[in-house]
C-alpha cells in the first residue's frame, strides 16, 4: 500500500501532463479516422480502457482509504492553523504601529537614559580594570613563581597597557604605575636569564641524565660518534601554538618552554637585547660547564684537585671531556631551537638588525675556543712551548751517521761546566712545588669568565701533561668531525682542528723525538762514560777505542725479574729492550694517533735505524782490531758469501730456523750424511787455516771470552727484536693494505702508512735479523779457530820423539781446554740450549780432522810421542764430552789412527788387507810418511814401494766392495 502511494506520489507531477498528451492523441485519431465505423471502433476502445481506469481507481480508494482519510483529517487542521495565524500577524502589526507612535512621542527621555546607562557601563568597567591592576602584582608573583612566563608576559603588557590609556588618571594608581613600569623592564632580564639557564644549565645536566652522567668510557669511537650524530639529528619542531597551559609544569617540554620564553621576550619587545645577551653569555657559561664537569669528576674519584693535579691519569681527562663534549651538544642543540624561534619572529614581519643576530656557527667558534683553552692548560702548552725540542725537519732521513765521527775535524773548546746547581736544594724543589699548585690561577680558563655568571671554581682532574693528547686524540677529531659537520665546513678548517694539528706538529712530534732520543742515548751509552765522540777524538782515539767505549753500554743486560716479565729464556740487552720499549709506546702512538702513524713510522724507523748503526759499530769494535778495517778470521768468513751459504745449509743450522711455528726435524739427515757434510766442512776450515806453515797470530782471534757472552747476548737480543719488529711489520703492512684499499670515513684504528716507509722498516728487520745471524756464524767459526789457534802448535812445535815419557798432556792442549771451558761457561749462559749446541757440536770431529792432518807437520815420533798424542786425544775429548754431555767417538777414531803408529809399515798394510781401510788413502799415506820419517828410512824406493802396496789393497778393497 506504501508502495502504492509512494509511485503516485512521484508520478503526480506528471500526471496533467500525460493526460492532456493523451487527449490530443484522441483527438487526432477521430479527427483522422476516414469513415464512422472507424470513430466507433475508436470510441469503444476509449470507453473499455476508462471503465478499466476507473475500476483500478475504486480499487485503489477502497485498499487506501484509511490513508486518505487521515490525509483529509490533517489537512483540515493545517488549514485552520494557517488561518488563525494570519491572524495574529495581523494583530501584531497593529500593536507595532502604535508603540512607534508612542515612542516618537518620548524620544529625549529615551536618549538621556541611554547615555547614562553607557557612563554607568563605563565606570563598572574601569572600576573593574582597577581591580584587576591592583590584583597584577600578585598574581604576577605567582606566575613568575612558577614560571609561566608567557601569562606573566601578557599580564604586565597588559597593565603597563591600561595604566597609560585608560587609568592613566588616576591619581591613586600613581605608585603602582611606577612599580608597574619598573617590572617591565625587569621583566626582559628574567627571561633572558631563564632562557641562558635552559641553554647551559638544565639542558646540559638532562643531556648527562640521559648518557648515564656522561660516563661513555666503554663506547668505541665509531659508537660515540653515531651517537653524537644522533643529538646533531635530533631536529626540534617550533610550536606555532604560543598557549601555556597553567595546569602542568611548562619545564616538561623544554622546546616548548624556551618557544615561550622567545615569545615573551617579543611580546616585551626585547629581542635585539636578548640576542646581544645570548651572545655575550656564551664564552662565560661555556667555561661554567666545564668548571661544573671538571667538579663532577673530582668529586666521582673522591678528590677536589689537589692530589688529581698531580697524578699523570689521562683517562680522567678522556672522560671530562667526553662530558663536556656531550653538554656542548646539548648547549648546540638548544642554541638551534632558539635561533628557529628568532628566525619564526623574523619571518612573521617583525625587521631585527643583523648585527644583533647571531647564528649557529658563533656557538661552534665558542666551543671550540673554551676547548681550545681547556686543551691549553691540560696539554701544557705553555710550559712546554718555552722548553720543547724543535721536530727534526724530516723524518725520513736517519738521525745518525756513525761515519761523521772519524772524519778530521778541528779540535773543539772543551765548554765551561759549572761546578753545582741549585736546582736540586730544598728551596728550589718547594718554590717549583708551590708554583706548580698554583699555576692553575694563572689560566686563562679563569680570566675571561663573566660577573653575570655564578661560576664554580675549576679543578684539575690529572696533572697537565705533553701525553695527554694521546688518550684524547679521537674523541676529539671525532668532536671535529661533528662540528666540521654541523658548520658546513670543510674538513680542516675548523679553528680547533688547527689547534690540535699545530700543537701536535710543532709541539708533540718534536717532544716525543727528544724523549725517544735521550732515553736511546741513554740505553746506549755507558753510565760511567758519557764522553761525546767530538771529546774522543779531541782526546787523539783511534776509531778501534772509540767503538769499543760507545758499545761499552751494550755490555749491561736486563735483571732477573725483566727478564721473567719478557718470558725470555736467555738474558737480553738492556739497550734493545730499552729499544724495544721505545718502539713500542710509538707503536701505541701509531694507534692513538692515527694521523700521523706515518710520522710515528718514520721515528721507529731512525730509531732502528740508529740502533742498527750502534750494533754494527759495536760489532766492528769487537771484531776488528786495527784501524785498516781489518778484522779476525771469523768475522771475515761470517761475512764471506760462499762459506756463509754453506753454513745456512748445514742441517744443524736449518734446525735452529722455525717453519710453519715448527723447528726442523733433525732426522732430515742420516749419520753417514751429517758426518760427510761435518767432513766437508773441516776440509774447507783445514785448507784455509793449515794449508800455510804460518800460524794464526793471537789478534786475529777473540781472546776476550766476555767478548764472546757480548756477541751471544746480541745474538740473542737481535733475534728477539727481530721477531718482534717482523710482528710488528707483518701487521702493520696488512692493515696498510686493507686501509689503502678500503675508504672509511671513521677512526677503524687503520692507521695511514705510506708503502716505502713500510719497505724501510721491513729493510730494517732484515738488518737486524742478519745480524743477529752472523752473531751466531761468528761464534761458531770462531770456536772452531780458536781449535786452529791451539792446535796447530801441538804438532809443528812440540817435541814426539824425546826419550822421556812425559805424563802430561800439551800445554797448548791445556790452553784448548781452559779457553773451550771459558767459552762453554759463558755461552751457556746466554745462549739457548739449541743454539749452545750448535756452537760446539760437529767440534770434536773438527779437532780430530786437525791432529790428523797435522800428522804432516810431525817430524818423527816415537812411542813416547804416540802416547803424548793420545793423552792430548783423550784429554781434549774429556773435556768436550763435559761441554756436549755425549761421547766424541771422532777422536776415539782419530786416537786409532796415532795407535796405528805402533805398527810397522807391513803390518800396517796387511791391517787394511785384512779390516778394510778405516781412514783415507791420503790419511794412509800421512801415516806411512811419518813412519818412514821417525824409522830413519831415507831410501824413496822403499817409500813408494808402500805408497803402491797402499794403493793397490786399497783400490782391491773398494772393488771388492762394489
Amino acid at each position: 500500500m506504501m508502495e502504492n502511494e509512494q509511485k503516485t506520489a512521484v508520478a503526480s507531477p506528471a500526471k496533467p501532463k500525460q493526460t492532456s498528451g493523451f487527449l490530443m492523441s484522441i483527438v487526432r485519431t477521430l479527427s483522422a479516422s476516414v469513415d464512422f465505423q472507424q470513430r466507433e471502433k475508436e470510441k469503444a476502445r476509449i470507453e473499455q480502457a476508462f471503465k478499466q481506469s476507473d475500476k483500478k481507481l475504486g480499487d485503489l480508494v477502497k485498499e487506501n482509504y484509511q490513508d486518505l482519510t487521515s490525509i483529509l483529517t490533517s489537512f483540515s487542521g493545517i488549514s485552520d492553523k494557517v488561518k488563525e495565524s494570519r491572524e495574529k500577524i495581523k494583530k501584531i502589526k497593529e500593536d507595532l504601529s502604535s508603540c512607534k507612535t508612542l515612542l516618537h512621542c518620548k524620544r529625549d527621555e529615551l536618549r538621556r537614559l541611554w547615555i547614562e546607562g553607557v557612563e554607568q557601563k563605563t565606570i563598572a568597567s574601569l572600576l573593574d580594570q582597577i581591580e584587576q591592576v591592583k590584583s597584577v602584582p600578585d598574581k604576577l608573583d605567582n606566575f613568575l613563581a612558577k614560571k609561566h612566563y608567557l601569562h606573566a608576559t601578557d599580564l604586565i603588557v597588559s597593565a603597563v597597557a591600561k595604566l597609560e590609556s585608560n587609568l592613566s588618571g588616576v591619581e591613586a594608581l600613581r605608585d603602582l604605575k611606577v612599580e608597574m613600569l619598573a617590572r617591565k623592564e625587569r621583566m626582559h632580564e628574567i627571561l633572558i636569564e631563564e632562557l641562558n639557564r635552559q641553554i647551559y644549565t638544565v639542558s646540559s645536566q638532562a643531556s648527562l641524565s640521559r648518557t648515564g652522567s656522561g660516563r661513555r668510557g666503554d663506547m668505541s669511537p665509531r659508537a660515540m660518534l653515531e651517537f653524537g650524530s644522533q643529538q646533531r639529528g635530533s631536529n626540534f619542531t617550533i610550536s606555532t601554538n604560543m598557549s601555556e597551559s597553567l595546569m602542568t609544569d611548562p619545564e616538561e617540554d623544554p622546546q616548548k618552554f624556551i618557544s615561550i620564553l622567545i615569545e615573551s621576550l617579543f611580546i616585551l619587545r626585547k629581542i635585539p637585547e636578548a640576542a646581544e645577551a645570548i651572545k655575550m653569555r656564551m664564552h662565560p657559561e661555556l667555561i661554567a660547564i666545564v668548571a661544573r664537569a671538571s667538579n663532577q669528576v673530582a668529586d666521582s674519584l673522591g678528590n677536589q684537585g689537589e692530589n688529581l693535579m698531580t697524578q699523570y691519569q689521562p683517562r680522567q681527562l678522556l672522560e671530562l671531556l667526553e662530558i663536556i663534549f656531550v653538554q656542548f651538544r646539548s648547549v648546540a642543540n638548544i642554541h638551534k631551537v632558539v635561533l628557529q624561534n628568532l628566525h619564526r619572529i623574523i619571518k612573521s614581519g617583525v625587521y631585527i638588525r643583523s648585527e644583533y643576530m647571531y647564528t649557529m656557527k658563533d656557538v661552534w667558534s665558542k666551543i671550540q675556543a673554551v676547548l681550545q683553552l681547556l686543551l691549553s692548560e691540560y696539554l701544557d702548552v705553555r710550559n712546554t712551548e718555552k722548553s720543547r725540542q724543535q721536530a727534526p725537519s724530516s723524518f725520513d732521513e736517519p738521525n745518525m751517521d756513525i761515519g761523521v765521527y772519524f772524519a778530521k775535524k778541528r779540535p773543539q773548546k772543551h765548554k765551561k761546566v759549572s761546578l753545582f746547581r741549585f736546582d736540586a736544594s730544598i728551596h728550589a724543589l718547594s718554590t717549583n712545588s708551590y708554583v706548580e699548585d698554583t699555576r692553575q690561577f694563572d689560566s686563562e680558563l679563569f680570566e675571561k669568565g663573566s660577573v653575570h655568571v655564578d661560576k664554580p671554581k675549576h679543578v684539575f682532574v690529572c696533572k697537565p701533561s705533553v701525553d695527554n693528547i694521546k688518550a684524547i686524540y679521537k674523541p676529539v677529531q671525532l668532536f671535529i668531525k661533528e662540528i666540521e659537520t654541523a658548520s658546513e665546513l670543510r674538513s680542516g678548517t675548523t679553528s680547533l682542528h688547527e689547534f690540535v694539528t699545530d700543537f701536535i706538529e710543532k709541539i708533540y712530534l718534536g717532544h716525543v723525538h727528544f724523549v725517544v732520543s735521550n732515553n736511546i742515548s741513554l740505553a746506549t751509552k755507558a753510565p760511567e762514560r758519557r764522553e761525546s765522540f767530538f771529546d774522543l777524538l779531541s782526546n787523539n782515539s783511534t776509531s778501534a777505542e772509540i767503538l769499543k767505549k760507545g758499545f761499552d753500554a751494550l755490555r749491561n743486560v736486563i735483571d732477573h725479574k725483566t727478564q721473567k716479565e719478557l718470558g725470555v729464556p736467555r738474558p737480553l740487552l738492556q739497550s734493545t729492550v730499552t729499544v724495544d720499549r721505545s718502539v713500542l709506546e710509538l707503536k701505541e702512538l701509531m694507534t692513538d694517533l692515527p694521523d700521523y702513524a706515518d710520522q710515528f713510522l718514520n721515528m721507529i724507523c731512525n730509531v732502528l735505524r740508529g740502533y742498527r748503526d750502534t750494533c754494527h759499530s759495536a760489532y766492528r769494535g769487537i771484531v776488528q782490531y786495527d784501524a785498516d778495517e781489518k778484522r779476525v778470521i771469523s768475522a771475515m768468513w761470517a761475512k764471506d758469501e760462499d762459506i756463509s751459504r754453506f753454513l745456512r745449509s748445514l742441517p744443524s743450522w736449518r734446525t735452529l730456523q722455525p717453519t710453519d711455528g715448527h723447528e726442523l726435524n733433525r732426522t732430515v739427515c742420516s749419520e753417514e750424511e751429517m758426518r760427510a757434510l761435518n767432513s766437508k766442512e773441516a776440509v774447507i776450515l783445514i785448507t784455509n787455516l793449515s794449508s800455510e806453515e804460518a800460524f794464526i797470530p793471537q789478534h786475529e782471534i777473540i781472546t776476550d771470552v766476555t767478548q764472546m757472552r757480548t756477541v751471544a747476548n746480541v745474538h740473542e737480543s737481535l733475534e728477539w727484536f727481530s721477531t718482534r719488529l717482523k710482528n710488528f711489520s707483518v701487521t702493520k703492512t696488512t692493515i696498510a693494505t686493507q686501509y689503502l684499499n678500503v675508504e672509511s670515513p671513521l677512526y677503524d684504528d687503520a692507521p695511514t702508512v705510506l708503502p716505502k716507509t713500510l719497505e724501510s722498516l721491513n729493510s730494517l728487520v732484515k738488518d737486524f735479523q742478519d745480524l743477529a745471524e752472523i752473531c751466531l756464524l761468528l761464534l761458531h767459526l770462531e770456536v772452531r779457530v780458536h781449535c786452529f789457534y791451539y792446535l796447530m802448535p801441538v804438532a809443528k812445535q812440540s817435541n814426539y820423539a824425546g826419550p822421556i815419557d812425559d805424563l802430561d798432556p800439551d800445554s797448548n792442549v791445556l790452553k784448548l781446554n781452559k779457553d773451550l771451558s771459558g767459552m762453554e761457561e759463558v755461552l751457556s749462559q746466554s745462549l739457548q740450549p739449541k743454539k749452545f749446541k750448535y756452537i760446539f757440536e760437529s767440534l770434536g770431529y773438527l779437532v780430530a780432522s786437525i791432529l790428523m792432518n797435522s800428522m804432516q807437520f810431525i817430524k818423527k815420533i816415537n812411542e813416547n810421542g804416540i802416547k803424548k798424542m793420545c793423552r792430548n786425544l783423550f784429554a781434549i775429548q774429556q773435556n768436550l764430552t763435559n761441554i756436549t754431555m755425549s761421547r766424541e767417538s771422532d777422536l776415539d777414531h782419530a786416537r786409532q789412527y796415532y795407535e796405528l803408529l805402533y805398527l810397522n809399515a807391513h803390518d800396517i798394510l796387511t791391517s787394511i788387507a785384512e779390516k778394510g781401510p778405516q781412514f783415507t788413502f791420503s790419511e794412509y799415506s800421512q801415516l806411512l810418511h811419518l813412519h818412514h820419517r821417525s824409522h830413519f828410512t831415507s831410501d824413496p824406493t822403499v817409500i813408494d814401494g808402500h805408497i803402491q802396496r797402499l794403493r793397490d789393497v786399497i783400490e782391491k778393497g773398494q772393488n771388492e766392495t762394489v
